[in-house]
């Protein structure tokens, strides 16, 4: 995916509200943009990293520019997780996930439920597979982890691709990991035990996990390599097997 237009560097102030950000433009100027990510931007949100902004040519907008990402080490880290969906529907398109070859049709927000919607529904002749994508932020000692904040809207997610696979179909989540650091993933335990129980649970009924780092710089946001999962903790240290 790439970006339209050039983004802008600036200096994180702070990350505040959920959906809003001060930060400190190269020039001197102090602005509040819009945070479009609803996690806790956990290991991606620390005063003084460097960051890059779009500007929505929306003149109605109150706050024009768009935290886009994060310096964190040596990666750049994607946080808007408005082009999470973007960014694999163009991968599976280009045909650039192994699992997911040969695929006719992509139809994006899927109603399956009168509570609840799935991201993707991808076609293969008579094969439906239905795709839950989620943002992955977060990385410490190379493990890429999900979620960075309690979720129960992501467990209920988990539970519906169960039951879509009981019905004959395929059920795919899939962590998209914007930055470039992590070598492998598990989900995480020590924050929302939970998603991580009932993640090992689904993908014993048969969900397919997926877990795909991304290429990413202020130009672009590209698929890049598959990496392994892990799904099951065993201390309280998070060892894994």
């Amino acid at each position: 995916m790439q970006f339209d237009t050039p983004l802008q560097p600036a200096t994180l102030i702070k990350r505040y509200k959920r959906f809003l950000a001060d930060v400190t433009t190269d020039e001197g100027e102090e602005i509040t943009v819009h945070c479009p990510n609803t996690g806790s931007m956990r290991g991606c949100s620390t005063p003084g990293s460097r960051v890059m902004l779009s500007t929505s040519p929306n003149p109605k907008r109150k706050y024009p520019q768009t935290l886009e990402m994060v310096r964190e080490g040596d990666t750049w880290v994607g946080v808007n997780t408005m082009l999470t969906n973007k960014i694999v529907a163009e991968a599976i398109l280009e045909g650039r996930i192994t699992e997911l070859q040969n695929i006719d049709t992509v139809t994006r927000e899927i109603t399956i439920s009168k509570s609840s919607r799935l991201d993707l529904l991808l076609e293969r002749g008579d094969e439906k597979i239905y795709v839950e994508i989620k943002n992955c932020s977060l990385v410490e000692e190379g493990w890429a982890m999900f979620p960075d904040a309690v979720t129960a809207r992501g467990t209920k997610h988990l539970n519906e691709l169960a039951s879509l696979v009981e019905q004959g179909h395929q059920g795919v989540i899939f962590f998209c990991i914007q930055r470039m650091d992590a070598e492998r993933f598990k989900p995480a335990a020590h924050i929302d035990p939970l998603y991580a129980k009932t993640l090992a649970e689904v993908a014993r009924k048969g969900v397919q996990i997926l877990a795909y780092r991304t290429e990413i710089g202020p130009e672009s946001i590209t698929i890049q390599k598959s990496i392994p999962c892990f799904l099951e903790a065993l201390t309280d240290t998070h060892t894994i097997k």
